[in-house]
């Protein structure tokens, strides 16, 4: 099984095809971690903002899509976008994996209840727009990072993918890989 997983496209119809089109295409599911269509009023618009056009490019995949309502998204997104902007997480099982996916606006790897951290093997956050992948105890913690608005010092846009031996986080532009774990979830 392989899983793409984005975050904070912000609208931005090139960044999300860049990273469908060379990395999220060939997944079985894809993961959204929130602040899918407006940029936000702290953000300048990404290159190729164009958020109806995005709305209509995720609603006519032939995959499921899990997306977690961001705190750029609103209700008004739900209206054209025919998957649910699920709040304030997303639980996602597969037959090895259970997977928290969160926006990050309300937790942090810190402030993450103890009891929730025991029930899954990773835990997916965005919000940051700067990619992250560590482990803590026996629990994955993977950002990202964003592909239409990086705020990392590189300025990297990235996406990742889980697969059944690794996580990777990748450079959307030129496929280099810039963080990856073995998926070692015992």
């Amino acid at each position: 099984m392989i899983i793409g997983v984005i975050s904070d496209t912000h609208g931005s119809l090139t960044a999300w095809r860049q990273a469908y089109e060379n990395f999220l295409q060939d997944t079985d599911f894809i993961i959204h971690c929130g602040d899918v269509l407006y940029h936000g009023p702290r953000n300048p618009l990404p290159e190729g903002y164009d958020p109806k056009s995005l709305a209509n490019d995720l609603n006519s995949l032939q995959k499921q899509l899990f997306i977690v309502r961001g705190n750029c998204d609103a209700e008004v997104d739900q209206l054209v976008l025919d998957y649910p902007l699920e709040s304030p997480y997303a639980h996602v099982i597969t037959s090895d994996l259970k997977i928290l996916a969160h926006h990050g606006h309300h937790w942090s790897v810190e402030t993450i209840p103890a009891k929730v951290k025991q029930s899954y093997n990773i835990i997916i956050s965005g919000h940051t727009h700067v990619p992250e992948l560590k482990k803590i105890d026996r629990v994955i913690y993977l950002n990202p990072g964003s592909p239409s608005l990086p705020k990392s010092n590189d300025q990297m846009p990235t996406a990742a993918i889980i697969n059944e031996t690794e996580l990777r986080i990748i450079n959307i532009k030129t496929g280099a890989v810039i963080q990856s774990m073995n998926l070692n979830t015992e």
